[in-house]
């Protein structure tokens, strides 16, 4: 069996010291803003549209990334 990962920051440190985070998307800069996730984990969630060429045709994207610390879940309090 894998040996689990532990998280190396504490919830308080990770809510007082993340930032956002520059993600570029076919050249195009967007944000991933600092998230406490619904089941317990910490990271990162960005989520938007554009637009992207196929050949000569744009089409509309949605997109939706989550950036998850490894073994945040059980991060201690503080």
């Amino acid at each position: 069996m894998a040996v689990k990962t532990t998280c190396s920051v504490s919830r308080k440190q990770f809510k007082e010291n993340a930032k956002a985070i520059e993600v570029l998307i076919n050249g195009v800069p967007m944000m991933a803003e600092v998230k406490e996730f619904s089941t317990g984990s910490l990271g990162w969630y960005l989520n938007g549209k554009m637009s992207v060429k196929i050949g000569d045709s744009p089409v509309s994207v949605q997109i939706g990334m989550n950036l998850t610390i490894v073994g945040s879940k059980e991060a201690a309090a503080e």
